[in-house]
């Protein structure tokens, strides 16, 4: 019997393995019921899940909208700009108060609300899930996004069947913009807790956090999968079942900021390495077969990937943002949820 009430949910290494799956199994059930046009059960009737927006959505904030409402709870969008936070409340003091209005809080803080800074955001959720007793839930922070990576090792799976064994490419994909590295960081974590050989591709200076690194290399030797990190693109892509193609920001800048190193600096970066680029001759040349092509959204195409890639047979990117909206109603379901 797995019991979830009450918990946190920061990073998927919060949760165990049997955690996780049985995350996933209700998110397919949800999903199941859902398309036969019925009403999953009310099991958040009556509570409110405050969700703390400090860095904007498309997908995120109206997945959790959605997933408290179907569930019969009450979702309040808190735009951070319209609090006192940026006028120097206290973190603490406004989670005290959230955890006595609500029944979960989520948080989302990355990026340009934390001028890139690593460990910046993390650091934030952190504060929250210390001062509130209610669940509190990661909705992406610099260095984690949980309820991404559950939704998207279910598409895997959905796709894959069993995952252990199978081959997962994460490249860095050349972009006119620097991003953050929390899904990067994420899907190293969870597809290396499930028995994938999981190979990491960047370009030199854009190596992810070396504690996410020594971790991922602990949960592969736990579960029988590998972990690699390789500076070839091509390379990488060979006897992949998935390759998921994602820009993300220099280590350097990370740990300055936007403000101090500069965008244009690392956008003069990024465009040395213009050919990272995935096309579907690579998925038709080099990986395995059955092969599938993931992306958490928003892609930046012709940049990240064709359009022939992210349109073509091998996508899967609208199945897996499908995916995650069942994903989060699990989280919110074992986390708030009426026993």
């Amino acid at each position: 019997m797995i019991e979830l009430y009450g918990r946190d949910l920061i990073t998927t290494q919060d949760w165990s393995v049997d955690e996780i799956l049985a995350a996933i199994e209700l998110a397919k059930k949800l999903k199941a019921t859902v398309k036969k046009g019925k009403r999953p059960r009310r099991v958040l009737d009556r509570k409110n899940f405050f969700m703390v927006f400090y860095a904007s959505s498309t997908r995120t904030r109206g997945a959790f909208e959605a997933a408290t409402a179907i569930l019969g709870g009450h979702p309040a969008f808190i735009d951070v700009s319209t609090t006192r936070l940026k006028a120097g409340e206290a973190v603490k003091d406004v989670a005290r108060m959230y955890d006595a209005y609500a029944d979960g809080i989520g948080i989302r803080i990355l990026d340009k609300s934390i001028d890139y800074i690593y460990g910046a955001g993390r650091a934030v959720v952190e504060q929250f899930a210390d001062a509130a007793k209610v669940p509190v839930i990661n909705m992406a922070c610099c260095t984690y996004h949980p309820t991404q990576a559950m939704g998207d090792l279910m598409t895997i799976r959905n796709k894959l069947g069993n995952v252990k064994g199978k081959k997962y490419a994460i490249t860095w994909a050349y972009a006119s913009q620097p991003r953050g590295r929390c899904s990067i960081q994420a899907e190293v974590l969870i597809a290396t807790r499930f028995g994938m050989d999981v190979v990491l591709a960047c370009p030199p200076g854009f190596e992810i956090d070396p504690k996410i690194i020594e971790t991922a290399k602990t949960n592969a030797k736990a579960s029988g999968g590998s972990f690699d990190v390789s500076h070839e693109f091509e390379d990488s892509l060979k006897g992949a079942n998935v390759v998921f193609p994602r820009n993300w920001a220099s280590s350097e800048f990370l740990r300055v900021g936007a403000s101090k190193f500069g965008v244009e600096r690392e956008v003069e970066t990024h465009n040395r390495y213009r050919n990272w680029r995935l096309e579907q001759r690579h998925v038709n040349d080099l990986m395995a077969k059955p092969a599938i092509v993931t992306h958490v959204l928003p892609v930046l195409r012709g940049e990240e990937a064709t359009n022939k890639v992210m349109d073509g047979p091998n996508s899967v990117i609208y199945e897996q943002a499908e995916d995650n909206f069942y994903a989060k109603m699990a989280v919110l379901a074992l986390t708030m949820g009426e026993k």
